[in-house]
């Protein structure tokens, strides 16, 4: 089957916003008191971002050259988080409402921008209507079919234990421990299959065909209210292919352009192949990254709270990243490659400049790479202002509102990269190659009709002196791009290249960026 994914997502960029902690506005009103926007977030506690914030401050995004928006679910929870769904076709109030996404919408729209939200449709929360009408009814609850329950529960023997006690939760921890398969052992001391075994997710049987239909309608919904994608939550979670074909099918029925992008955490060609989404999370290219351009100053003790980075997170030079980044483009359609979603940090993830131990070089070095590669770059919100966090919910801290307190050498960087991949249609559009991978120096090409554009980057700790032959360039005139990027200098100048071979220096822990003029 053919891939046919949205043409706008190869020049955007995203930018991804937890809504809770981006920006809150006068025009909200909020029903209570709030954990102070500074102090260190808490997993349960609320600090009052809201949608019309995000409004308030798109002339920033726009000036850091955002053209897409990436929401973290908005509709409403008891979770500051809200992946613990009480109703899929309403806006959360302390958001701002349906309304708040109404003008969010349309003032996204009015500069030419897009907007993706988060689909959770593998579990809800417990405040979701037909569950709680299941807590409430059992057995006689005409929605006892929308979710997985233990046979007393469906006899009328027992009731469901939405808030179990402590001996509760230990029994179903024994019952993991013994080798219970997920989701079981919720569903044998509770009465109902959880998530995870987390009692506040229950799961959702999408065999179900009401459920099915709710779901597929909730998707169809919010198109038409105006949005421009899904990033869907835990897609493997949903254990049935025809699900996600009928989604995309009735998706895109109502959006041919819109983007349907998997949070799946590992190489997965069998998702993107033309019947289900667009695209995926790119983790494998961020542990990538991760691995060869923070060298000794990645922190290892951060990186052991997470157990796919600990995993997957290893110590590459350019070499090893040059065969790594060729077997991500080898496993998928390049169609999809231009779309995939490329980030260095996420909500799920602690924040890139925190693994890498403070270190700024790193960042950089990781964002040029970011804007340079192919696929959509997405900005982690607060990561280009020098913003850091350690595991859930330390990366989920406050975007600091006072200017005073950003890193303005890091956000004039990420603007400068930016900017030079609008400026460049060949790192949008452009096929790739790899030019050279030599001890800590990777080059690669992007060309398009004519343009190419060379990007060098030095991840080690002693300059690097480049000879290689770049055909693409013979008898062009290079340029070294000035991007306010990092500064690395070029023996070549501003000359046509008499033959194939380029020659330039990269400084330590550098980068060079050059171009045909």
């Amino acid at each position: 089957m053919s891939v046919d994914t949205p043409a706008w997502v190869r020049d955007a960029v995203f930018y991804q916003v937890f809504p809770d902690r981006f920006a809150s506005s006068p025009r909200v009103a909020k029903p209570g008191p709030l954990e102070p926007w500074s102090a260190p977030p808490t997993s349960a506690g609320f600090k009052g971002g809201d949608l019309l914030g995000i409004v308030e401050r798109l002339d920033y995004l726009g000036g850091l050259g955002v053209t897409a928006l990436y929401l973290t679910p908005v509709f409403t929870s008891a979770s500051n988080h809200r992946y613990h769904t009480d109703d899929y076709f309403a806006v959360d109030p302390l958001l701002g409402g349906d309304t708040a996404l109404r003008e969010l919408i349309d003032a996204v729209h009015a500069r030419g921008m897009r907007i993706v939200l988060d689909g959770v449709f593998n579990h809800t929360g417990r405040g979701f209507w037909p569950f709680h009408h299941v807590v409430e009814a059992g057995a006689a609850s005409p929605y006892r079919g929308w979710f997985h329950l233990d046979e007393a529960v469906l006899s009328g023997e027992r009731h469901l234990r939405a808030y179990p006690t402590p001996e509760e939760m230990a029994e179903i921890a024994r019952l993991c421990e013994a080798g219970t398969p997920s989701g079981l052992a919720s569903q044998q001391v509770l009465g109902y299959r959880a998530w995870w075994d987390l009692p506040a997710l229950p799961k959702l049987d999408t065999a179900e065909p009401h459920v099915r239909e709710m779901l597929l309608s909730v998707a169809e919904h919010w198109l038409r209210f105006g949005i421009d994608g899904w990033r869907l939550d835990v897609p493997e979670e949903i254990a049935d292919p025809g699900f996600w074909r009928e989604f995309r099918r009735r998706v895109r029925a109502v959006n041919p352009e819109a983007y349907i992008v998997g949070e799946i955490w590992r190489v997965a060609p069998e998702w993107v192949s033309g019947d289900r989404f667009d695209a995926l999370m790119g983790y494998p290219l961020t542990e990538a990254i991760l691995g060869f351009v923070t060298g000794r100053h990645l922190d290892r003790r951060i990186l052991g709270f997470h157990h796919e980075y600990t995993e997957h997170v290893r110590p590459m030079d350019a070499a090893a990243f040059a065969a790594r980044l060729g077997e991500l483009h080898g496993a998928y359609d390049p169609d999809v490659v231009a779309v995939q979603l490329n980030l260095l940090s996420s909500h799920d993830t602690p924040r890139f400049l925190t693994l890498a131990g403070g270190d700024r070089a790193s960042f950089r070095l990781a964002t040029l790479l970011q804007m340079t590669l192919t696929g959509a770059p997405c900005i982690y919100y607060g990561d280009e202002v020098g913003m850091e966090g350690g595991p859930d919910p330390d990366s989920r801290r406050a975007f600091p509102p006072d200017p005073a307190a950003w890193d303005t050498d890091l956000l004039a960087h990420v603007r400068g990269a930016v900017a030079l991949r609008a400026a460049r249609p060949a790192l949008r559009h452009g096929s790739y190659r790899t030019v050279a991978a030599v001890g800590d120096c990777h080059l690669h090409a992007r060309t398009l009709d004519g343009e190419t554009v060379v990007i060098a980057v030095n991840a080690g700790e002693v300059e690097a002196r480049v000879a290689v032959d770049v055909p693409e360039l013979f008898g062009r005139t290079i340029v070294e791009e000035r991007w306010t990027g990092l500064g690395g200098t070029a023996t070549v100048g501003e000359a046509a290249l008499d033959g194939p071979r380029l020659s330039f220096t990269v400084r330590p822990r550098d980068g060079v960026v050059l171009a045909t003029g």
